[in-house]
């Protein structure tokens, strides 16, 4: 009888441990399952996203507001940080579509700084953020600038809507910049219930050398919820065709700094040089020395720039004055050559300003630019997916330019990349709508060259790249929340 008992005892227990490891079975199951189901439903779109063509169409109907907006910041050009009237018009604008934003954004925190090296610039918090979709993961970013250059607009141009503001002139198209994310704006609230994720607009202020973007980035515009995965950015590019694309992996445009040098002796008459201790004879030596970092210290196979651009010394004729000024800028393609190049530009000016009995003084930009560096597997996607985009249906492969850009602040912390639209013509016809009737049977047509540089007073856009810039805004963004997630090289590393 008690063996009878421990033999059902052990049966019993053995259903129990049978029963639970089912259950765990089980349990373990339905949670897979349940895993299963959240990663598919975060890798399939609500929606498949649009062609470019359809977006095309659709930035099409965007154009009879942009166009004009475009023009109106362009009579209104404000430099960095005092971007106000541009701000509150980008607000306007988001309101109109019942866009929520936050504005505040890119406090001057370097104000007195740059102050000190002569940049004209305001308290800043000109800044604006928006989202549109879902408010939460995953989160692609949008940004354009909004800053205008210190340069007097060329009369010789024409422009009906030339620059009102005296000095001050949009001759880099961060005007160009902001209307064409506004109008991609646009486009993204109207088919925000398909969007699958967040996608996040920013306008930058204080591009042109006050580090906008690296304020907006220090308060938190990466790491607002949801957190941005990727960014892309534009800048309009008279290089490149009209309609073309180009871009390539790896450093796009080039790290950068800006020195200013004081040398100080001691002034005199000029017909008593023995007298004095001449800082103009000292600055030439520093000026000619400094050319040795590029041409003699670096590898022909990398890239440097060292440029003096400013020269000053006395105010008469007569007199060899206590100081002498020089200025410039530094250049190079990786954030360590840039530093190499810094350290050398302190030792070679020191060293020539002593062998003349002379002190030396170097002051520093208050913010150094990293370079633009594109992702390598985001850009490979962008290739494939943007070459719609193009009149030539590929992305060209260009040159990295040494230029600078702060989109680098955001390509630095979170796969990016930065993408040239071509804006080249050199016979652009003025647009229709600004053409006089009378005018035009009196004298040949009116035709700009917008292959003309940037930050030249004669730098012209052609006006028929925002099409363009709206559609390609609004067709990455979609493109890379609700396309096919397993050929996006970053979603597919979140999932």
């Amino acid at each position: 009888m008690v063996m009878m008992k421990k033999g059902m005892s052990s049966i019993w227990m053995s259903s129990i441990f049978l029963v639970a490891a089912v259950f765990v079975v089980v349990v373990q199951k339905v949670a897979d399952a349940q895993e299963e189901v959240v990663v598919e439903l975060r890798g399939v779109p609500k929606e498949e996203a649009p062609s470019f063509g359809q977006l095309w169409s659709e930035a099409a109907q965007e154009m009879p507001w942009v166009i004009p907006l475009r023009r109106e910041l362009h009579r209104q050009p404000e430099l960095m940080f005092n971007e106000t009237m541009t701000a509150r018009k980008i607000c306007q604008v988001l309101e109109s579509f019942d866009i929520a934003y936050s504005g505040g954004w890119a406090v001057n925190t370097k104000q007195e700084e740059l102050e000190a090296k002569g940049f004209k610039s305001g308290r800043g918090g000109t800044g604006v953020v928006a989202d549109i979709g879902t408010g939460g993961e995953p989160c692609v970013l949008l940004r354009a600038d909004m800053d205008a250059l210190p340069i007097r607009e060329s009369k010789a141009l024409k422009l009906p809507f030339e620059s009102e503001i005296n000095g001050v002139m949009h001759a880099c198209g961060h005007d160009a910049h902001a209307a064409m994310l506004l109008g991609a704006a646009a486009v993204l609230k109207k088919r925000e219930a398909m969007i699958n994720g967040t996608v996040r607009i920013i306008f930058q202020p204080a591009e042109e050398g006050g580090a906008g973007g690296k304020r907006m980035v220090e308060e938190g515009v990466l790491t607002k919820e949801p957190r941005p995965i990727a960014a892309f950015g534009f800048h309009q590019w008279p290089f490149l065709p009209i309609g073309t694309l180009g871009a390539r992996p790896g450093t796009q445009m080039a790290a950068t700094d800006l020195f200013d040098i004081l040398i100080s002796g001691v002034g005199g008459h000029a017909a008593m040089p023995h007298m004095t201790v001449d800082p103009i004879v000292a600055a030439a030596h520093v000026v000619s020395s400094l050319q040795i970092l590029a041409a003699r210290e670096t590898s022909p196979l990398d890239a440097a720039v060292v440029s003096v651009t400013r020269i000053h010394a006395g105010d008469a004729y007569n007199i060899i004055p206590d100081s002498a000024q020089v200025g410039g800028t530094i250049r190079s393609l990786t954030e360590a050559g840039l530093a190499r190049l810094r350290d050398r530009v302190d030792a070679v000016v020191r060293s020539a300003a002593q062998a003349h009995l002379c002190n030396a003084t170097i002051d520093w930009k208050p913010d150094s630019y990293p370079p633009v560096d594109n992702d390598p597997d985001l850009f490979t996607w962008l290739t494939d997916v943007a070459a719609d985009a193009s009149v030539e249906r590929r992305v060209r492969l260009v040159e990295p330019t040494m230029g600078g850009e702060d989109f680098a602040f955001i390509s630095k912390t979170i796969p990016s990349v930065f993408v040239n639209l071509g804006s080249g013509d050199s016979e652009w016809p003025l647009p229709a709508d600004l053409v006089d009737d009378d005018h035009e049977k009196k004298e040949p047509p009116h035709l700009l060259d917008t292959t003309v540089t940037v930050h030249s007073p004669r730098f012209v856009l052609n006006e028929n790249v925002l099409q363009r810039g709206v559609a390609l805004h609004a067709h990455l963004a979609l493109q890379f929340l609700n396309g096919k997630n397993q050929q996006n090289p970053v979603l597919r590393s979140e999932l």
